[in-house]
C-alpha cells in the first residue's frame, strides 16, 4: 500500500489545493482510518469512468481529480492527433456537477482543445448524440448515474458517441496515471478560453434536433393518434435531468393526460423525497405511483438522474394494482413490441440484430430468434453495445434494430451510443397505446409473451463490500470460485463456465476448452441445465459484486421457486467463502 499520509499531508502543504479543501481534510485529522479511505489509491475507471464520493482526497471525487481525468484525456487526444476536434460536456443535478463539468472545459481549453458545454444539465444519452452531431473527438458527462447523493462520477465518451472502449479506455487511463504531481494539469479563465473561441456553450439547437431523433423512432404513429386521449401516464425525473425532454416528447407525440410528480419535478442534489434516486428502487416510486393511484394512470415511469434508465410499473386490469417490470421484463417487452412493429411494416432485415449484455434475460434470445435476427451477448456496459453499432458502420454487415441491457436500460435507433431513457419513455406509451387499442395492459402483453415464449426470470444479488478489505474479499470471491469450481447451484448442474478474465469456455461434461470471444473481464458465467445460468462480476461502479441469475419455468410461480433456490445456494456459497 502506498504511503497514503505522506499524500495527505502534500494536500494539506501544496499551494496548489484551496482553502476549503484543506480545510476539509484537516476535519479528519484524527481520523486515519478516513485518511486511508481517501488516499490510499486513485479514483479508478470502471466501466462507466469515474465514479466515487464527493470530497476532498485523490480517491474521491473534486476538482482536482476531474482536473486531472480530463488532463489525461487531452493529453491522449492530442498523441492521437484529434487536437483540432473540439469535447462535448454534459452534466447532471448532482452536487458539483455544475462546477466539474466547468473544470474539465477550462482544462481542455488550456490544452488548445475546443470544449462544448451544455448551457444546463442534460440528460446522458443527449451527450452521446452530441459528441457525434457536432463532429467532436470525444465526450465528458459529469453524473454518478443512480448512486446515493454524496456521489457523482466522471463518464468518457469517444468520437463514435459511445463510452470508450479499448483502446481508448487503456490509452486515457494511462495518461491519467501519468499524472503524478495534479498541479501540473492546466486550466485557464472562463473569459479567456470564451474569448478564443475555446470554450462554446451549447443548447437549444442540440435539443431540438435530439428530440426529433427520438421521435423518428416511434414505430407506430397510428396507435399514439388512435389512443392519445385514451392513455393516461404517470412521471417523475426524480429529481434529475429528464423533467424537460421527456415531458417535451410525450407532449410533441400528443400524449393528452400525462401527470408528473411536483415533489419531484425539479433537480435537486439532494434528492430530498428518495433516500437512493434508482428506479429500480421500489421505495423511489412512492410518490408516483400514489399519484398513478388518484389519475387512474395506465402507467407509472421514473428516470433516474441522468435519464439514461428507466424504471416502469404497469396497471393490471384484473386486479387495479400496479406491477413492477423488472429492467428485463420492460426491454424485453419493448423489444418484442418494436420487432413486432417492424415486421408487420416489412422492416426487418435480413441482416438484422438485437444485442444484449451476457447478464441479460435469455428471453431476449427467444425474440430475436423468433422475428429472424442475430442474437449479439457483450459485456456488461452498454459501450459494448456501441461498439456492435460502430462495427456494422465499419464493416457494412449488421443492421442494430434494439440492445438493452438487464439495468433497465436499452436504445432504439443508432442516434446516440447510449441507453436512452427518453426515448424508452416514449417507445413505451407508444406500446401502452397500440395495446390499449386492443383492450390489453402492458401488463397482459407481458403475460402474452411469457405464454409465447417461457416464463423468464431473473434475479440479482448485490453484495456491498466497501474499503480495503471489500476489495479483498470481492477478490476472494472471485479466486475460490476459479479454483473450487461449482458443480452445481441450487437444483441446476453447471454444463459449461466462461471465464471472461481467461477468455475460455469450459464444458464439464467433456473437458473441451474454447475461447468467449469477448475482451478480458473479471467475470464468470456458468451455464446451468434447463437454461439456466448464474454470473458473477465486481461492479465498475460501485464496491459490491453483484450475483446475476436466470431460469425458466413452467409458470410465474415455477419462476419464482426456481429463482428462489438459485438465489439461496448462491448466498450459502458466498457465505461459506468470507463469512
Amino acid at each position: 500500500m502506498r504511503d497514503y499520509l505522506a499524500i495527505y499531508r502534500e494536500w494539506l502543504e501544496n499551494p496548489y489545493f484551496d482553502e476549503d479543501t484543506k480545510a476539509e481534510l484537516k476535519g479528519i485529522a484524527d481520523d486515519e482510518n478516513e485518511i486511508r479511505e481517501r488516499f490510499y489509491m486513485d479514483l479508478a475507471f470502471g466501466t462507466a469512468g469515474l465514479r466515487g464520493i464527493i470530497g476532498a482526497g485523490t480517491n474521491r471525487m473534486n476538482k482536482y481529480v476531474v482536473r486531472r481525468a480530463t488532463q489525461g484525456l487531452a493529453n491522449y487526444i492530442k498523441k492521437q492527433g484529434g487536437g483540432e476536434k473540439a469535447v462535448a460536456i454534459a452534466y447532471d443535478s448532482r452536487h458539483k456537477s455544475d462546477e466539474f463539468s466547468e473544470e474539465a472545459a477550462l482544462c481542455l481549453a488550456a490544452n488548445g482543445i475546443r470544449a462544448y458545454r451544455f448551457d444546463s444539465l442534460r440528460p446522458t444519452p443527449e451527450l452521446s448524440f452530441a459528441v457525434r452531431e457536432l463532429g467532436c473527438i470525444a465526450g465528458i458527462n459529469i453524473t454518478a448515474s443512480h448512486n446515493p447523493s454524496n456521489y457523482n462520477g466522471y463518464k468518457v465518451y469517444w468520437e463514435d458517441g459511445a463510452q470508450f472502449t479499448p483502446p481508448h479506455d487503456k490509452g486515457v487511463t494511462e495518461e491519467v496515471l501519468a499524472i503524478t504531481d495534479m498541479s501540473a494539469c492546466l486550466t485557464m479563465p472562463k473569459e479567456e478560453a470564451e474569448k478564443a473561441g475555446l470554450y462554446v456553450t451549447i443548447g437549444a439547437e442540440i435539443d431540438d434536433k435530439y428530440i426529433g431523433h427520438v421521435k423518428d423512432a416511434i414505430v407506430n404513429r397510428d396507435a399514439i393518434a388512435k389512443m392519445q386521449d385514451s392513455i393516461r401516464i404517470v412521471y417523475t425525473p426524480l429529481h434529475g435531468t429528464g423533467h424537460v425532454p421527456a415531458m417535451r416528447v410525450m407532449k410533441e407525440l400528443g400524449f393528452e393526460h400525462v401527470f408528473e410528480v411536483p415533489e419531484q419535478a425539479l433537480p435537486d442534489g439532494d434528492f430530498p423525497t428518495v433516500s437512493y434516486p434508482n428506479p429500480e428502487s421500489a421505495a423511489a416510486f412512492k410518490l408516483a405511483l400514489a399519484l398513478g393511484k388518484e389519475k387512474d394512470a395506465d402507467l407509472v415511469l421514473a428516470t433516474d438522474p441522468d435519464a439514461d434508465r428507466l424504471g416502469v410499473y404497469v396497471k393490471d386490469a384484473k386486479s387495479g394494482e400496479y406491477i413492477p417490470l423488472t429492467g428485463n421484463m420492460s426491454g424485453a417487452l419493448l423489444c418484442e413490441y418494436v420487432l413486432s412493429q417492424k415486421k408487420a411494416a416489412g422492416q426487418i432485415p435480413a441482416d438484422g440484430q438485437v444485442v444484449k449484455s451476457i447478464v441479460t434475460t435469455n428471453l431476449l434470445d427467444a425474440v430475436a430468434a423468433d422475428y429472424g435476427c442475430e442474437l449479439i451477448s457483450v459485456l456488461t456496459g452498454f459501450k459494448w453495445i456501441g461498439r456492435v453499432i460502430l462495427e456494422d458502420e465499419k464493416s457494412g454487415h449488421g443492421h442494430y434494430l434494439f440492445g438493452m441491457e438487464e439495468s433497465y436500460g436499452c436504445l432504439i435507433g443508432t442516434y446516440a451510443r447510449d441507453k436512452d431513457a427518453i426515448s424508452a419513455v416514449a417507445s413505451l406509451c407508444e406500446a401502452a397505446a397500440y395495446y390499449k387499442a386492443q383492450n390489453m395492459t402492458l401488463w397482459d402483453a407481458m403475460l402474452a409473451m411469457y405464454e409465447k415464449y417461457g416464463y423468464y426470470k431473473e434475479y440479482t444479488k448485490s453484495v456491498e463490500l466497501a474499503g480495503i478489505e471489500g476489495l479483498a474479499k470481492i477478490q476472494k470471491i472471485l479466486d475460490t470460485l476459479r479454483r473450487e469450481q461449482p458443480s452445481g447451484f441450487g437444483p441446476y448442474e453447471v454444463l459449461k463456465v466462461r471465464d471472461y478474465q481467461a477468455d475460455t469456455v469450459t464444458d464439464l461434461k467433456t473437458g473441451a476448452v474454447g475461447k468467449t470471444g469477448l475482451p478480458a473481464s473479471n467475470v464468470l458465467y456458468y451455464e446451468l441445465t434447463d437454461n439456466a445460468w448464474v454470473c458473477v462480476r465486481p461492479s465498475g461502479t460501485e464496491p459490491k459484486i453483484k450475483f446475476y441469475c436466470g431460469v425458466k419455468g413452467t409458470s410465474l410461480a415455477d419462476a419464482d421457486r426456481l429463482v428462489d433456490a438459485l438465489n439461496e445456494d448462491i448466498e450459502a456459497k458466498v457465505n461459506a467463502i468470507i463469512g
